[in-house]
């Protein structure tokens, strides 16, 4: 109970989100293939920085 007085009326709390939608193109590019892509440019990054550096 002293949880809910803690959140500012007016304001969104954790419980007002929604599951990820798979359906939505939007959610598959931002949650799925955002992050792939990130972590292969962020390897590659490595890849290369390390060979400039050798």
């Amino acid at each position: 109970m002293h949880y809910l007085f803690q959140i500012p009326f007016g304001t969104q709390n954790p419980d007002d989100n929604n599951p990820i939608d798979l359906s939505s193109p939007f959610d598959v590019i931002m949650y799925i293939v955002m992050p792939i892509l990130m972590l292969i440019f962020y390897i590659l990054w490595r890849r290369n920085k390390k060979k400039d550096g050798n």
